[in-house]
């Protein structure tokens, strides 16, 4: 799944929550997202700025569920789990066995292959912590480190009912 994909079936809520948090840490990349993304649509920035706060959310989700923003909401879902959900991307290495700055942040390469059974750990681990649709969206993030992703990941992502976007 890419991550414009993502956009299309996530739950708006996770991407308000996304877009709340960008706006209130990271001012600037909000303000550059919203002139982007305007451009893209061949709009002006203040046509967006113009709007309630929640128009924006819904004209910003709406934008980064098309095709040609893949790109650029890739690299906002990256930004939110590396700096806004620490936790998560912790935990997760932390099951995997996959060594971390204790951020959350891989110093090396990712392994090319995952334990199936240490992943459906992590996954248990995880959805016991975290909101299950943050936890899908997570996992769906991650798979897009690996050209393909990772087949544990891939089919716990297609088979397991609690990981579900919407």
């Amino acid at each position: 799944m890419n991550a414009y994909q993502i956009y299309q079936s996530a739950d708006p809520a996770l991407i308000s929550d996304l877009l709340t948090w960008l706006r209130a840490e990271e001012r600037d990349l909000y303000k550059n997202t919203v002139g982007s993304l305007a451009q893209d649509r061949k709009l002006r920035p203040v046509f967006v700025q113009k709007k309630s706060l929640p128009d924006q959310f819904t004209w910003i989700h709406k934008t980064l569920k098309l095709k040609s923003t893949d790109m650029m909401g890739e690299h906002l879902l990256q930004l939110w789990f590396m700096k806004g959900q620490e936790e998560i991307l912790v935990t997760f290495c932390d099951a995997m066995g996959i060594e971390h700055d204790g951020k959350g942040s891989v110093e090396a390469e990712l392994p090319e292959e995952l334990d199936g059974d240490k992943s459906k750990e992590a996954i248990d681990a995880l959805l016991a912590k975290f909101d299950a649709k943050l936890v899908t969206a997570y996992l769906h993030v991650f798979n897009l480190q690996k050209d393909g992703g990772w087949d544990c990941i891939t089919s716990a992502l297609e088979s397991d009912d609690r990981l579900k976007l919407a």
